[in-house]
Formats: structure tokens, C-alpha cells, sequence
């Protein structure tokens, strides 16, 4: 007899709590195997292929292309062992995919996608619940059955998101009391938010009469209404929070590039690959964050600790078709000017397409912002939560500058540096700036620092 299974929109990562959905890539009545992606979503981080953990033959999805679906919401439901329209070969080789396939998991309904917030089989024993085979019955009052109680063995409580926990921590609810709807028995944000309201129904009383008000009407005025929603949501949530925990202050100075612009200009005359501006500025910033480590650091306010990271990974801001997205170089430390060129042309090019993963957009330990790409001079960043600071590059363009005791036109290019006041003072700030200021106009001082 066939098993009709929910998959839900699992937890992508990093805190998202919504996902829309883009492009279906699966029919009701379509065969799909462990693993096969079922769903284009579109976070505010990046796209993402979701992978189904189940086999067999889609008898529902949830939601149209365009609309927004909750963390912990049904996604599809996939009948188990169920012949498919197409003839009952087609429906038992999906099982059978299902059974022998790399997931191999319990009841052979295991996945082996590691994908951030539904875990695999192939996760260690002490992780998991074991749990009955959930069936999924229709819904008499619009909300899917929950599932049975699991069995549960010893071994930590099956929670992957920091989101969930800290939820969960904040309203004061027991998470080994919870029952996991997701596979495993993996306990969603959606469990949390059903248990805290479950326990804040009998407290309810019946509402009073509403009082009889006379209200004047406000006029509102016309426009246009723009969801905050996807990365402008995201963006726009990540500001506030800096804005709001950190005490920022920025400091600027004005530099000659004119000689780095010749060391550009001579490097990539020399033939090879070609080094960008940009890598020419970051390899700067990693040495000048070697110098003033510092500046390369998070504040963990509950502890009241400040950590000051080993490795400097470099964010830069990329403004795209769908919004301004910080993709992240990874130990940009260790990077040459050609490695690091090479890095930021294949991010560039995936933040342009929208095929960043959620990897590459999360993680920065130091963001380097070039907005003079955009024709302005300065600016006073914003930091990139929970960054501790953020280097501002204005456009390079001739001025009238005072060169070895004499007016000259010079390539000149305004610095600007916006810091968390916690973790330094404004003389570390200053050095760091003005080292910076000195690769800059003497790029000959980089090499004799290196």
C-alpha cells in the first residue's frame, strides 16, 4: 500500500525564514527519484535547486510560481510505492532509486542531500530520533496532520537552526518536548511557532464587545506600495541591525592612486592573466588587516567578548538586477593579485546570473565597498553586520594634488573607513586607514611590508 509523504520547504541556512518559489520543476504525477531537485526557490541570499529526500510519484505541490512560502510549510507530498500513471515500471524504478540510492536511509526514504535544515541519513545516529513513518492524512481543518510522538532514543535534541533554538530559548519552551515534523523527526521553525501558540490558546479568554469609537478616517497619501521582501528585505533588515547594535564611526582621507594605477598598468603590460583594481585594493586591505587585526573581528554581545578572527574573509558589495549582494572571497589572505582577480570576475559573473549559493554570500569577515564604480567621490558606509568594519573606494579622477613641492594633476581617490567604535579606537582606526592611504600613493610600501 502506498505511503503518501510531506516534504516541507526545509531551512535553507544562515536564518532565512521564507523562500519564494521561482519555477516548479516537477508535475503532480511526475516520477522523481532521492534527491531530485524539485523546486527553483528564490531567498534572499541566493537561488536554490531543492532536492526532494523522498521517492516516488508527486501527488501535490503547494504554491504558485511567485508566491512566498514559510520555513516548516508542505512543499509536496510524494506517494511512496504507489504505481504512476505512467505504468507501475516507472513508479517501483523510482522506488527503487529510493531504496539502493546513496540516501539508503531509514524505511529507504533516506536522503543523502546534505542540505542546511532537513539533514541526511548519512548524519551520525547520536544526532537522531528515530521515528514511525509519517503518513500524511488529509486535513480536516486546512492544516496538515501533525505526526505521530517519536520514538526517542538517547542523544541531543534534533535541531540544526540557531534561528529554532533561539526561539524556542526565548519563550521559555522545552525543545525535547517538541515533536520534529521534518524527516528525523527534525524539529522546524514552524514545530516552535505551533507549540507556542497551542500553549497560548487556553490562556485566551473570550473577546470582549468592541467598544463603539468614533474614528476620524486619515487620508493616506497616493504611491506606490513596494513589499520589503527577498533582498531588499534582507538588506534592509541587515542596515537596521547595524545601525542599531553597533556604534559605527567613520574616518576619510584623500590619496593619490597615481602610482598605483602605473603598477596596474605595468602588471598587466608584463602579459598573463590580467589583475583587476579591485584585487589591487583587497590584497591592500589584507595586509593592512595583518597589521591591524582588530579591525577583522565580531562582537559577541551576549558573552561581551570581542573575537578577533584568524582568517580574512573579504566581502565586497555587487549591485545586481535583483538588489546590492555582498559575495565573499574565502581567505583572501592567502590570495595573490591574480588569484584574487580571478575570484572576484567568477563571483561578479554569479552575482550578475543570480547563481550565488548561499556559501558564497555568508561569512565575511571585512568588506571592501568600490561605489565609485557608481561616478561618486566618498561615502560613509554601513557596516556589514556583525563585521566590525568596512573600507569605502570612491572613483579615481584627476585633481589637482601638490606633488613633491610642486601643483599637479594626480589621480586622486577618496578612502573612506567605517568601524565599530567597541572594537578599537579611533588611533587603530587612523592607522589603519592611513597604511591603506600609503600602499596607495606608494605601492612600493607593500612590498617592503609583506
Amino acid at each position: 500500500m502506498a505511503q503518501v509523504l510531506e516534504f516541507r520547504l526545509p531551512d535553507l541556512g544562515e536564518g532565512l525564514t521564507e523562500a519564494e518559489i521561482v519555477r516548479w520543476l516537477v508535475e503532480v504525477g511526475d516520477v522523481v527519484a532521492v534527491d531530485q531537485p524539485v523546486v527553483e526557490v528564490e531567498t534572499a541570499k541566493a537561488m536554490v535547486d531543492v532536492p526532494c529526500p523522498y521517492a516516488g510519484v508527486v501527488t501535490a505541490r503547494y504554491g504558485e510560481e511567485g508566491s512566498e512560502l514559510p520555513v516548516g510549510a508542505p512543499l509536496i507530498t510524494v506517494a511512496v510505492g504507489a504505481p504512476a500513471s505512467g505504468g507501475p515500471a516507472q513508479a517501483q524504478e523510482g522506488v527503487a532509486s529510493q531504496s539502493n540510492g546513496s540516501g539508503g536511509g531509514s524505511q529507504g526514504n533516506g536522503s543523502g542531500n546534505v542540505l542546511v535544515g532537513y539533514g541526511t541519513s548519512e548524519a551520525p545516529a547520536r544526532r537522531r530520533r528515530v521515528r514511525r513513518e509519517q503518513q500524511v492524512l488529509v486535513p480536516v481543518d486546512g492544516r496538515p496532520a501533525r505526526p505521530e510522538p517519536p520514538e526517542v532514543t538517547e542523544g541531543p535534541v534534533p535541531v540544526i537552526s540557531p534561528l529554532v533554538r533561539r526561539l524556542a530559548r526565548e519563550n521559555g519552551l522545552d525543545l525535547r518536548e517538541l515533536t520534529g515534523s521534518g524527516p528525523d523527526g527534525l524539529i522546524l521553525r514552524a514545530d516552535v511557532e505551533y507549540a507556542l501558540r497551542a500553549a497560548a490558546a487556553p490562556a485566551r479568554t473570550a473577546p470582549a464587545p468592541a467598544a463603539t469609537v468614533e474614528t476620524t478616517p486619515v487620508a493616506s497619501p497616493a504611491g506606490t506600495r513596494v513589499p520589503l521582501k527577498g533582498v531588499r528585505g534582507a538588506v534592509a533588515d541587515k542596515l537596521s541591525r547595524s545601525r542599531t547594535e553597533i556604534p559605527d564611526a567613520t574616518c576619510w582621507v584623500d590619496a593619490d592612486a597615481t602610482e598605483l594605477m602605473r603598477a596596474r598598468t605595468a602588471m598587466n603590460a608584463a602579459g598573463g592573466p590580467k589583475i583587476s583594481l579591485i584585487a589591487l585594493l583587497a590584497r591592500i586591505c589584507t595586509a593592512a588587516l595583518a597589521r591591524f587585526p582588530e579591525l577583522n573581528s565580531t562582537v559577541d554581545t551576549a558573552a561581551r567578548e570581542i573575537v578577533r578572527l584568524d582568517a580574512v574573509h573579504l566581502g565586497f558589495a555587487a549591485q545586481t538586477e535583483r538588489g546590492l549582494v555582498v559575495p565573499v572571497v574565502k581567505d583572501a589572505h592567502t590570495r595573490d593579485a591574480e588569484s584574487l582577480s580571478a575570484e572576484f570576475a567568477r563571483l561578479t559573473e554569479s552575482a550578475r546570473t543570480g547563481t550565488l549559493t548561499p556559501a558564497e554570500l555568508t561569512g565575511g569577515t571585512f568588506t571592501l565597498n568600490n561605489y565609485g564604480v557608481f561616478g561618486v567621490d566618498g561615502s560613509t558606509p554601513i557596516i556589514n553586520h556583525p563585521e566590525a568594519a568596512m573600507l569605502g573606494v570612491g572613483r579615481i579622477v584627476p585633481k589637482p594634488w601638490v606633488h613633491e613641492g610642486e601643483l599637479a594633476v594626480r589621480q586622486v581617490v577618496q578612502l573612506s573607513l567605517t568601524f565599530d567604535h567597541r572594537v578599537c579606537d579611533g588611533g587603530t582606526a587612523g592607522g589603519f586607514l592611513r597604511y591603506v592611504a600609503d600602499c596607495v600613493e606608494q605601492p612600493a610600501v607593500l612590498l617592503r611590508t609583506l
